[in-house]
């Protein structure tokens, strides 16, 4: 079953999408709130702890759809994902997060959780998004419901997932030419495998292991590129910039 994805500003904005896939039909159990932004009654039902780390993943409880306010689900959950932070996940991603794990550390687990039923090539910009304070709406329709799904999103001021990629690409780009020309490279020529090199160090399946660790994963994923210099340049940085959200959510935690 396919999914459809929304970016929104701000929790309300994601809620009236809500509102807007009910309206064509869409079942409240097959959409996923994810939010950085919890009310007080939700953060206090749950606190937060220094001790809590990338992966963690606690019981909020079960909530009636009106408490959601969104009027998705009865499941909710808290959990910290790396390079992002406070997660709340509501509807079947709550439920789905509580019945795999049970409130246990499952680091990587938790994005392949909440993803499930998307590319895993797009689960960097999804992360990006709530790092960002963004919220996201998903849900699982039937095929001919996926332009309705769409349609629905856009009416209600969503930004796509691929607008979302490119914004994201044009946050880091003017800062990775710099480094990438330092040594007379040139950046326009090679950005295309620069760029497949740096998000494929954000695949789960290669996050936090070396290229030659990767090779066979990248050769699979793009034959074309993985053996260019280019492309393993941009692995390494994009492995510098796994690492720098890491330590960055690491210095956040410290201080609260």
């Amino acid at each position: 079953m396919p999914s459809v994805v929304g970016v929104f500003k701000s929790r309300s904005d994601a809620e009236r999408g809500i509102a807007k896939l009910r309206e064509i039909g869409i079942p409240s159990e097959r959409i996923n709130l994810l939010t950085p932004q919890a009310t007080e009654a939700e953060l206090a039902a749950v606190p937060t702890s220094q001790g809590e780390q990338p992966g963690m993943v606690k019981t909020l409880g079960a909530l009636t759809g009106g408490a959601l306010g969104a009027g998705i689900g009865e499941m909710i959950a808290t959990m910290i994902l790396p390079g992002v932070g406070f997660v709340l996940a509501l509807g079947l991603a709550g439920g789905a997060l509580l019945g795999a794990i049970g409130g246990g550390v499952i680091g990587n687990e938790a994005e392949k959780t909440v993803f499930a039923s998307l590319p895993e090539e797009e689960f960097f910009v999804y992360e990006d998004a709530l790092r960002r304070g963004r919220s996201l709406v998903i849900a699982r329709v039937d095929d001919e419901m996926v332009e309705p799904g769409r349609g629905a999103f856009d009416a209600a001021g969503a930004e796509s997932v691929d607008r979302a990629r490119e914004m994201w690409w044009i946050g880091l780009r003017d800062v990775e030419r710099e480094h990438y020309e330092v040594d007379g490279r040139k950046f326009e020529e090679d950005e295309p495998y620069f760029r497949d090199g740096f998000e494929a160090a954000l695949l789960p399946s290669c996050r936090d292991k070396s290229y030659d660790e990767c090779l066979d994963d990248l050769r699979n994923r793009y034959p074309r590129m993985y053996d260019r210099e280019p492309f393993e340049h941009g692995f390494e940085r994009g492995q510098a910039y796994r690492r720098a959200l890491q330590q960055r959510r690491g210095a956040t935690a410290g201080r609260t």
